[in-house]
């Protein structure tokens, strides 16, 4: 059983059995250094960019947007913690659903690595390569999605400059990660770098408008007495038919607290996606040195440093401009940011109105470059990591066997990574992965708690196995993650059921693929 020795990764170890020494196999070709740039860079995204304008828009209230971000963090370092025991105990290629198929059985890491094909790391990279492609479009006005090359039909399928941007970039990373874990390491430590230091810098813009306006507007509107009042004030109660629109005032202190809670759970579907990814480490445990202690510290570490990087931006954000539009139609003017306000920002892009009011047009072209780094480490962080779920899936013969190979000169997944590819390229013409994308984060989630499950049942099922790291607060803070988790949940397939549906049935269309496979597998055992 897998989890029963921390030793080298299945490939290796079959390697040896078999005396083929010249057989590929994983190199641990990365560090402590690199395992957390993979964690931080598949973080971060454009989402902490975009997000906090449709979290201010439900919200309404700048200290439930710092709650719901507070929220998120808890979750996540939670997670990243609890994972950190499984990681260190099964430091093998494929991470996730290595866990959930020793944890749970073999059916839920192949629905796992389904859907995380079907959608969601290829969606992910398709999504963040497109949004590679759009704010290129700030600097060169002919990428754009709406200049297509080879459109199809009337809708946004077909090949645009901008997708055609974001496949591009997808090729090239694609085939440097062929290369070798640690030319794709090395291109993540750079990137990671880089975009930690465009956080720094809108942090740091914010810090100095702070300074030089402490008695600015949108600070007061923001920090004042509406701080803590428009949480409890401004806020109306949720039902299925009325979704969330308007204050209203609710009798009784127990009914504001469950809006409140509910509130918090419907905006986590930005949040948390903008966090998310944070797993992808765990795929690539197989070269990783000294996984025992290096994965389980760049999960912390990683997930530690992006989160107070989130919550530090959310609050520049709220220095910077107020959170909801401070105009009436009379008066509006749509140049003004101050106006427009958080909630109100243009395309949702906040990062930038907040670069704008401090630099003016340059702000735009300042952020758009940060972005255009953000995007493209994110991108080269995932396919790097994806590649060794399917791998993983394919020795346990349940994805194609082709995939389930390594190059003999780079000792990389390269089969995986090409079809990785392919698949993250017809998404991006698709013109639907965004819809998918917003299909899966229920699914995610689920996941996610499954695996937590799976770590309570590994410790009664494997009591004896080693374990170099056990989960910080142990049965307390897993049981938290699985009870919050489950909360969202629940609220979600409420209020949110266009956001949770689709993703159940994405999941259960992998049942009849799992029984082709496994019966094929079944086969080749007994021809073997």
């Amino acid at each position: 059983m897998a989890g029963q020795e921390a030793g080298p990764s299945p490939t290796a170890q079959d390697d040896k059995v078999s005396g083929a020494a010249t057989q590929p196999h994983f190199v641990q070709g990365m560090g402590l250094f690199s395992a957390t740039a993979i964690v931080m860079g598949s973080m971060i995204g454009s989402g902490i960019f975009i997000v906090p304008a449709d979290m201010s828009r439900t919200l309404g209230s700048p200290a439930l947007l710092i709650a719901a971000w507070l929220v998120t963090a808890a979750l996540t370092i939670i997670g990243a913690l609890s994972y950190g025991e499984l990681a260190a105990m099964m430091p093998k290629a494929g991470g996730q659903y290595v866990y959930l198929r020793e944890g749970l059985g073999s059916i839920w890491g192949f629905l796992y690595g389904w859907t995380l094909f079907l959608v969601i790391q290829t969606g992910t990279i398709a999504a963040v390569g497109v949004a590679f492609g759009k704010f290129l479009g700030v600097f060169f006005p002919s990428v754009s999605q709406t200049n297509w090359i080879v459109h199809i039909g009337s809708g946004n399928v077909g090949l645009s400059t901008a997708n055609f941007a974001a496949i591009v970039i997808i090729v090239l990373l694609t085939f440097t990660n062929t290369r070798g874990v640690k030319t794709g390491a090395a291109i993540q430590n750079v990137f990671t770098s880089a975009k930690v230091l465009a956080l720094l810098a809108v942090i740091g813009v914010g810090l100095l408008l702070f300074f030089e306006h402490k008695d600015a507007e949108g600070l007061a509107a923001n920090f004042g007495h509406n701080f803590w009042s428009l949480a409890f004030t401004k806020y109306q109660g949720f039902s299925s038919s009325q979704g969330h629109s308007g204050p209203m005032l609710r009798a009784g202190i127990s009914e504001i607290v469950l809006n409140v809670a509910i509130a918090l759970a419907i905006v986590q579907v930005g949040s948390l996606f903008s966090s998310d990814a944070w797993n992808n480490v765990t795929f690539t445990a197989g070269e990783i040195s000294n996984p025992k202690r290096n994965l389980p510290l760049s999960l912390a570490i990683g997930t530690g440093v992006v989160l107070l990087l989130y919550i530090a931006c959310n609050l520049v954000y709220l220095s910077v401009l107020p959170m909801n539009s401070m105009f009436n139609t009379s008066t509006f003017h749509p140049q003004s940011l101050m106006e427009l306000g958080i909630a109100g920002a243009k395309q949702d892009r906040v990062a930038t109105a907040v670069l704008q009011a401090a630099f003016g047009a340059i702000g735009a072209k300042l952020m758009a470059a940060a972005i255009l780094v953000s995007t493209f480490g994110c991108v080269n962080g995932m396919l790097l990591a994806g590649a060794r779920v399917y791998y993983a899936m394919s020795r346990d013969g349940l994805f194609f066997k082709t995939v389930g190979k390594l190059d003999r000169k780079s000792n990389a997944p390269v089969n995986s990574l090409w079809m990785q590819c392919a698949w993250a390229c017809l998404l991006c013409l698709s013109g639907q992965y965004g819809n998918l994308l917003d299909y899966v984060i229920f699914a995610v989630l689920v996941f996610y708690v499954l695996t937590i499950v799976a770590l309570f049942r590994l410790r009664r099922t494997q009591p004896d196995a080693p374990r170099p790291y056990k989960a910080f607060g142990y049965p307390v803070l897993p049981a938290l993650y699985i009870v919050m988790a489950t909360w969202i949940c629940g609220v979600l397939l409420r209020y949110k059921p266009q956001y949770t549906w689709p993703g159940l049935i994405l999941v259960l269309l992998g049942l009849p693929v799992y029984a082709i496979w496994q019966r094929q597998a079944k086969k080749a055992l007994i021809g073997e």
